[in-house]
C-alpha cells in the first residue's frame, strides 16, 4: 500500500524559509516521479516542483523557480521542498504526489499525471 505523508508546514512571514517533507512508504522513489502541488482557496489545484525517478532531473513552475528547491533522499524514501523567499501569494495547501516511471519518462507537473497523494500541509506567508 502506497502512502504519503507530508509535514513542515507552517506560519512564516514574508521573505522566510520553510521545509516541506514527503515521506513514502510501499515505494521506492527510484522508480517513481514525485511531485508537489499547491492548492489556494477558490483555486485549482498547481503544479509547483517534480522529480523525475531513476535521474533525479528537476523541473519548476516560473513563479518559483530560484526560489524552490526539490530534492529526494531515496534511503529514507523522503521527498523535500525547500521554499525560501517565500511570498503571500505562495500560501496553499502543499500536496505531495507520486506516479511510476513506467507511465512517463519524466515527471509533469499535471496534476492529473498522479496516482497517489497525500493528505497535504498548510503554508501560510502573513506578517
Amino acid at each position: 500500500q502506497v502512502r504519503l505523508v507530508e509535514s513542515g508546514g507552517g506560519l512564516v512571514q514574508p521573505g522566510g524559509s520553510l521545509r516541506l517533507s514527503c515521506v513514502s512508504s510501499g515505494i521506492s522513489l527510484e522508480s517513481y516521479h514525485m511531485g508537489w502541488f499547491r492548492q489556494a482557496p477558490g483555486k485549482d489545484r498547481e503544479g509547483v516542483s517534480c522529480i523525475s525517478g531513476g535521474d533525479a532531473s528537476s523541473y519548476y513552475t516560473p513563479s518559483v523557480k530560484g526560489r524552490y528547491t526539490i530534492s529526494s533522499d531515496n534511503a529514507t524514501n523522503t521527498v523535500y521542498l525547500v521554499m525560501n523567499t517565500l511570498k503571500p501569494e505562495d500560501t496553499a495547501v502543499y500536496y505531495c504526489a507520486a506516479v511510476h516511471v513506467w507511465d512517463q519518462s519524466n515527471c509533469k507537473l499535471s496534476q492529473y499525471r498522479y496516482d497517489y497523494w497525500g493528505q497535504g500541509t498548510q503554508v501560510t506567508v502573513s506578517p
